[in-house]
């Protein structure tokens, strides 16, 4: 799988969407700003002159001798997902348990694959397909609430125009 979208909504909180090869299934995973932050550092190639969490860690595992081999998506408990990093070195392999959000940063850095198990990808993730649907649903929506005079659906209410509020501004 690779990060395809990354998103922020109006209340600050971040979104990485993860599809497969093709784009026909998306996986969304809620993570913190921090995290997401960290990986559009990596998506956009933005170098800090400090090298921040995920940089430090990245440079430990390859100073000991370590490779990040991949990342996997382990499964999704009570709403949270669960990831495990996958390191190598010349004599031995080891799991370590992460949070998704750091494990995708990591593997962007080490330019590791990111697998997701087939069951979560069966519980949790959506068809490409169905997303295009429900945009398309959120679409029709806007136009039509693009229709609505406010002042109609309240009558009798005085809500001020775009010209009174920024007469006031």
């Amino acid at each position: 799988m690779f990060v395809y979208q990354l998103l922020i909504d109006l209340q600050g909180r971040a979104l990485v969407v993860l599809a497969d090869e093709e784009a026909k299934q998306l996986l969304h995973i809620w993570i913190g700003p921090f995290e997401a932050h960290a990986i559009a550092r990596v998506l956009k190639d933005e170098p800090f002159e400090r090298p921040l969490t995920h940089d430090l860690l990245s440079s430990v595992i390859s100073e000991t001798g370590h490779v990040v081999k991949q990342i996997t998506v382990t499964k999704l408990e009570n709403n949270t997902f669960f990831a495990e990093v996958s390191l190598v070195d010349s004599t031995t392999a080891t799991q370590i348990d992460a949070r998704p959000s750091d494990a995708i940063a990591l593997a962007l850095r080490a330019g590791a694959p990111i697998y997701v198990n087939e069951e979560v990808l069966e519980e949790a993730a959506e068809s490409a397909t169905q997303m295009r649907g429900d945009a398309e649903e959120i679409e029709k929506f806007k136009d039509l609430m693009s229709d609505i005079d406010v002042p109609d659906i309240f009558p009798g209410r005085d809500i001020p125009s775009e010209e009174d509020t920024e007469d006031k501004e």
